[in-house]
């Protein structure tokens, strides 16, 4: 019995073994943070590159906001420049 069990465990390794090795070429690794993406985490081709959804969901909130982020330092350097100007008097 143990014999039999223990045959059986080979067998379903080496059937494990030949899946993962066939759906190797649909796993891809995100080249930001690292994870491997299948089924469960959608994956993106940029370029020769993938990227995981949850990355692009960060960098499409970072996109997003640039424009806010591009006139806070737009004020800073109109702040600076009046400063310099007040100095310069």
């Amino acid at each position: 019995m143990k014999q039999e069990d223990l045959i059986r465990n080979i067998v379903e390794s080496m059937k494990m073994d030949l899946y993962v090795e066939a759906k190797i070429p649909e796993m891809h690794v995100c080249f930001l943070c690292g994870r491997i993406g299948y089924k469960n985490l959608p994956m993106k081709k940029i370029g020769e590159k993938w990227i995981c959804i949850d990355c692009l969901r960060e960098l499409k909130e970072t996109l997003d906001s640039l424009e806010e982020w591009e006139q806070e330092l737009a004020l800073q350097k109109e702040f600076k420049k009046d400063l310099e100007k007040g100095f310069n008097r």
